[in-house]
């Protein structure tokens, strides 16, 4: 700043000084004096002319001023003139096309990139919840990864993420990897052991469907009739009561010999009272070990523990 302004100064006082001579008055290298001089044509200050031996000339700092105006305006009206247009081409389409996609209780997608965008703008939109099944789509790194990004969004927003898979798919590292990643963000993942076709269903206003007869992840519904939404969604929660969350997400592994004969007297029926004194243990411990099998298997009950147990075959 120093050095333009020392240099703006040398103009105005010397308009015909040579610029080397300018320069080794101010003992400055030729980098900084190069920079000074286009920091001075970036404010406005400096012009290029042949009426001097240097080739530039100093402009009075108001017009320099009065010329940022006016180029300030004239962007600021060309804005304001595409956005204008854009205001209208959006009023356009609001009026004469969306009508026509509104109408329709859904529509079907064709192509795995269309598939792709059409989900991304579903995550985006989402606000509420984003609920999905997951039984076999493309489990390569790369699909994972594209909706890993895709999920993020989702949950950027604060929206509830919940994805069952089946249990099978995270045998594999890159599937488990993923899903971890997913729940350290904020969702919550289960799993079953089959899971009959892959759904979404975002904010209980829209549904995307496999389309039927069409190779998998070709074609996809999309659903938006609230009557077909909320049958869909009820089949997502149907899975949801029946699923659970695996032992790998919550940092444990199969239980030790005390849990495992925990969970087969529970199985059996036996109360805290009858566990206690089959195993000489207090009431006390009894609760707080059936509370850390509870939470290792997801379950909301003692029930639903013991049936979570006997699908991994802890029982």
């Amino acid at each position: 700043m120093e050095t333009s302004t020392a240099l703006y100064a040398r103009l105005l006082a010397d308009p015909g000084c040579p610029l080397d001579r300018l320069r080794e008055e101010l003992g400055c290298e030729e980098g900084e004096f190069a920079r000074a001089l286009d920091g001075l044509r970036a404010l406005g200050l400096l012009e290029a002319t042949t009426a001097t031996a240097s080739g530039v000339a100093a402009v009075s700092v108001d017009t320099a001023v009065r010329h940022l105006l006016a180029d300030s305006d004239h962007r600021l009206t060309a804005l304001l003139g595409e956005a204008r247009r854009t205001h209208e081409r959006v009023e356009h389409l609001h009026r004469h096309y969306l009508p026509l996609r509104t109408a329709a209780a859904h529509e079907l997608v064709r192509g795995p990139d269309r598939i792709a965008a059409l989900l991304e703008d579903a995550a985006r939109a989402a606000r509420t919840e984003a609920l999905s099944l997951r039984p076999g789509q493309d489990q390569s790194e790369a699909g994972l990864a594209e909706k890993l990004a895709r999920e993020r969004i989702a949950l950027a927003h604060r929206v509830a993420l919940r994805t069952i898979y089946p249990a099978a798919a995270l045998q594999q590292p890159a599937v488990l990897a993923h899903v971890q990643a997913l729940t350290a963000a904020g969702a919550s993942i289960r799993v079953a052991h089959t899971l009959p076709l892959w759904l979404i269903v975002v904010d209980s206003h829209l549904a995307v469907l496999p389309a039927p007869g069409e190779p998998p992840g070709t074609a996809a519904v999309v659903v938006r009739d609230p009557a077909v939404v909320s049958v869909v969604r009820e089949l997502f929660e149907h899975f949801w009561a029946a699923s659970w969350v695996p032992p790998a997400l919550l940092g444990r592994a199969a239980p030790d010999d005390r849990h495992r004969e925990v969970l087969r007297l529970l199985a059996a029926g036996l109360t805290d009272q009858a566990i206690g004194r089959k195993l000489e243990i207090s009431d006390r411990t009894v609760r707080r070990l059936v509370a850390d099998l509870t939470a290792a298997l997801g379950a909301q009950s003692r029930f639903q523990a013991g049936v979570h147990a006997s699908r991994l075959g802890w029982i």
